[in-house]
This record gives C-alpha cells, structure tokens and sequence, in this order.
C-alpha cells in the first residue's frame, strides 16, 4: 500500500525544495547524490564503461571540487581511479558546449591536483597526471543515438589549421530501453534509468508535480526500483525532484527560448537581407569584390572567409 506523506517528511520535503530557499550544497542532481553516496554503485559504473573488474571500492577517491575558490564551473562527478581522473557529467538536455566545459574542469581538477602533490609547474621535476576520462550521461526528451563523441576542436574557428589541443567527450544515452549491455553490467544506472521513465510518466499523468513525483517514489519502493537508497533519502531525493522537475519553470523555459528563437532568425533574415542589398548597390557603383568583402566584414562582423561567402552569394 502506498503511504501518504506525513507533516514532518512534508516539512522535510520542503525544507529541501525551492519553496525553503534551498541552501546550495543541498542542491545536488540526484544522478550526482547517487552514485556520491554510494562508492560500490560508482566502481561498477567505471567497471561497466570501462571493460575492468575492480573489487576494492576504498581505491576510489572522489576529487570532485567543492571549494568555491577553485569553482568556476562545477561538474556532478569527479574521482581517480587506476591512474585515470574520471570527470562525469550528467545532462537532460543536449549542449554542443560539452567539450569547452570538461576543458575546464579538466584545468581546475590538475590545478588541484598538482597542489596536493605540493609541484610547481615552472620546477624542473616532471609533474605526473592522471589520465582525464570525460562521461556524459543523457537521459533527457530528445531522440539522441545510443553514443557519440563530441570534440573541442568542433568548435574551432579556423578548422583548416592544425589544432594543438584536443579534448574528446563520450556521450552515452541512458534513456530506458538504451544502451542495455551497460545497463546490465551496472544495476544502479539501470534503476536510474527506469526510475527516471517513471518519473516522468508520473508528472506528465498528474497536475500536481509534488504529488506526482511523490507517488512516483512510492511506485519505485514497492517495485524494488532503487527502493534501499529511495526508503533511506526519500524527503532530500523529492526536494531534489521538485527542484529539477519544475514543470512550470519547464514551460516557461520552453517559450522563452521559442521567443529567443524567433528574434534570432528575424535578425539573422534582416542580416541577409542588409547584405544583399549592400552587395548590390557597391556593384552597381563599380566597387570590386574585395572592397566589398571588406566592407561587408567590417558591418556585420564576419570573418573573410563567411564575408566572401555572402559577396559569391549575391553578386550578379
């Protein structure tokens, strides 16, 4: 029988909420509280991705950096393991901007790194690093393939010049029915996943998020989906819920960036339409198409190369 949530666990619940001004070290994704509270779910993660079988979970540190002086951005997960530094993300909705962001982390985590070994970078000892491995767990709404790699130098300007840096970054999708040979070789990512479907058919069902999501915990208990860690962190997993599920906060999100959308190709068909009318009018004065290339860099902040682009395009 699914129990009613009694007046303290409520009071619990919205202690953890955004309805009590949530204190930010509470704030975590669950995906992130998960696998940090529970090093042996974390070692059969890293088994899973990584074709390895080791036992001893007290060989696993976690290194994710809490400190706000070292913050600027924050990853969920970051631990060292067999010489690797395993830096993993957790996402529910797609970025192109993955990679830029683990380059990030990757420089905050060696800084941290290099001060524990108590180096100096300009000293003339050679400073070891553990090998960066940089994991995207998706399970958000949108048709995504089963893995991909996404690459920094995808967002380099010049890509005919050779690169010195690379970072690459394994997106996996952890959306139920996907990837199952990982998910058998990992229970607890399994359960997230189904508890995660669940959840979501839950919400969509119900008016009430709180009620909904609730219930939801309720369905997974019973059913034995994560039920030992759900019974254990039900009040702070649903004040996490309610922070991450905030259907309205959703929607409004959704026609905000549809409003962003539309203003961004309005300017950009103004933009062209600009171009073409300027490329035209120089032409007919006699002007040659370097000048206008030049001209039409400097107006609309283009490179050479998309500048002569738009020149091709519109000269007649």
């Amino acid at each position: 029988m699914i129990r009613k949530t009694d007046a303290k666990e409520r009071w619990k619940i919205w202690k953890f909420s955004r309805k009590g001004k949530v204190q930010r070290n509470v704030k975590d994704r669950l995906f992130r509280f998960l696998f940090a509270s529970d090093k042996e779910a974390l070692l059969q993660l890293y088994n899973a991705l990584n074709g390895t079988n080791y036992q001893d979970a007290s060989q696993l540190e976690i290194v994710t950096i809490e400190s706000a002086v070292y913050v600027v951005m924050k990853n969920d997960l970051a631990f060292v393991l067999a010489g690797t530094l395993n830096m993993y993300e957790h996402q529910s909705t797609y970025s192109p901007n993955l990679p830029v962001r683990f380059l990030i982390y990757l420089a905050q985590e060696y800084q941290m790194v290099i001060e524990r070994a108590e180096r100096s970078i300009y000293g003339t000892t050679h400073i070891t690093l553990p090998t960066p491995q940089c994991v995207v767990f998706y399970n958000g709404t949108e048709e995504m393939p089963e893995e991909q790699i996404l690459r920094l130098s995808d967002a380099f300007e010049n890509r005919e010049a050779e690169a010195d840096v690379e970072l690459t970054v394994r997106l996996l999708n952890i959306n139920h029915g996907h990837n199952c040979l990982l998910m058998e070789k990992c229970r607890v990512l399994k359960e997230y996943a189904v508890f995660v479907g669940v959840m979501r058919e839950y919400v969509y069902r119900k008016k009430n998020a709180e009620t909904a999501l609730s219930d939801a915990v309720d369905y997974c208990i019973e059913n034995g989906i994560l039920e030992e860690f759900l019974r254990k962190n039900r009040a702070e997993v649903l004040g996490m819920l309610l922070e991450e599920f905030d259907v309205k906060k959703y929607e409004r999100t959704l026609r905000s960036e549809g409003r962003e959308e539309g203003i961004r190709e309005g300017m950009e068909r103004a933009a062209e339409q600009g171009i073409c009318c300027m490329v035209e009018a120089l032409q007919e004065t006699g002007q040659t198409k370097t000048y206008i290339t030049d001209k039409v860099m400097e107006k609309y902040a283009l490179s050479k190369k998309e500048a002569e682009q738009r020149v091709m395009r519109y000269w007649k």
